[in-house]
């Protein structure tokens, strides 16, 4: 065979690379994996064994001074032996205790995700159940610490299934809970900043600016299909085709389905609803897919009354959620519209009532822990 043969590279080659390539980073990942869940592991027997010397022996804080500066002292190359962090280890243990036939701390939520995300949950959160329930949701959504602490700040697990809907009556129970706790209210679109004399089109126009922002504060499975989404639809009558379109239009993977998201500048009025009605048959008619299930809609006002929101709700027998956002200088509000008042008796209370600020998520990332102290668990 001639030299040049030999030394040619295959046709294959590069598929052969590529997965080579691939099973590199994934023995990677696996180390990475690995080394994380045993150094949990490790603090988490740190933390029990301190705890279980205070609770037997009376141990003091002064113990655990001394046994950060022996450890630094014996193993200098390791950052993760101070105070802050031995206190940290035995909040930790605190809050995930070893109990008769439950799993090992490596097989829970919080033994998978990295030891930076574990002293958020201590430290922002007090509550057990709260702290499992954004473990869970940062190991679905491959959170960062920065992130973490940003939906902590702003409230992911008060605001997810919150919005007014009309869900029960549109949709079979089973996925009636399911689509709901894809819903938030309110949406947290701080991230933008708009004028007073903004328009819809300009809202629309500054989500999709930043765009990774936006669909982070969506939530997972949310792909964005297209914007000012055409829909038109021919007259059975005279075959005429009249032309509509929606302001944004996403497929939901995890859902399987399209979920069309109608943008106000104004507070809700009931007339939104029975165009988002429209736009849900619309589409169901001529994008949904037979193995697709009913798409649902998502109005997005800066404000909405209560009252006026479920009675505008009660007839439409399409899944339609309302939700409100807030914006870097916008406060929400429950008021109902002016002319809206004296149809509604008990509405002057409720208009009266603000339900405030959402407070933005203000993080300071801070990677260093000698600074920190824990103050869920003491």
């Amino acid at each position: 065979m001639p030299a040049r043969q030999k030394d040619a590279l295959p046709a294959d080659y590069p598929e052969f690379l590529a997965e080579v390539k691939a099973r590199v980073l994934a023995a990677r990942t696996r180390a990475v994996l690995a080394a994380n869940r045993a150094l949990i592991e490790l603090y988490w027997e740190i933390g029990q064994d301190i705890l279980g010397r205070e609770r037997r022996e009376g141990w003091g804080s002064k113990v655990i001074d001394r046994l950060a500066a022996d450890l630094r002292r014996e193993f200098p190359d390791m950052t993760g032996f101070s105070r802050s962090n031995l206190k940290y280890m035995r909040a930790f243990a605190e809050s995930w205790p070893q109990e008769e036939g439950s799993r090992t701390i490596g097989q829970q939520p919080v033994g998978q995700l990295p030891w930076g995300q574990n002293i958020a949950l201590l430290a922002k959160l007090d509550d057990r159940d709260a702290r499992l329930w954004y473990a869970q949701e940062a190991i679905k959504n491959g959170w960062s610490r920065k992130v973490l602490e940003a939906q902590i700040a702003s409230d992911l697990r008060g605001r997810q299934g919150s919005a007014l809907t009309s869900f029960e009556r549109a949709l079979p129970s089973a996925d009636s809970e399911l689509v709901r706790d894809a819903i938030k209210d309110p949406y947290n679109f701080e991230f933008l900043s708009l004028s007073a004399e903004a328009k819809e089109r300009d809202l629309e126009l500054a989500l999709l600016n930043d765009v990774q922002s936006f669909l982070m504060e969506m939530g997972h499975g949310f792909a964005l299909v297209g914007r000012q989404f055409p829909l038109r639809v021919p007259d059975g009558e005279t075959g005429e085709e009249h032309e509509f379109f929606v302001d944004l239009l996403f497929y939901n993977y995890i859902l399987r389905r399209f979920v069309v998201i109608d943008l106000k500048i104004e507070d809700f009025k009931p007339e939104f609803a029975g165009k988002m009605n429209f736009y849900l048959n619309a589409v169901d008619e001529l994008q949904r897919q037979p193995a697709d299930a009913p798409s649902i809609g998502l109005i997005l006002c800066p404000g909405r009354s209560k009252t006026v929101t479920e009675w505008a709700l009660r007839g439409v027998d399409t899944p339609v959620a309302v939700a409100r956002y807030i914006t870097s200088d916008m406060a929400l509000t429950e008021n109902a519209p002016a002319e809206l008042k004296p149809a509604l008796p008990d509405l002057p209370a409720l208009a009266s009532e603000l339900t405030g600020i959402v407070e933005a998520a203000v993080v300071v990332y801070d990677d260093e822990l000698d600074g920190e102290e824990p103050t869920a668990t003491e």
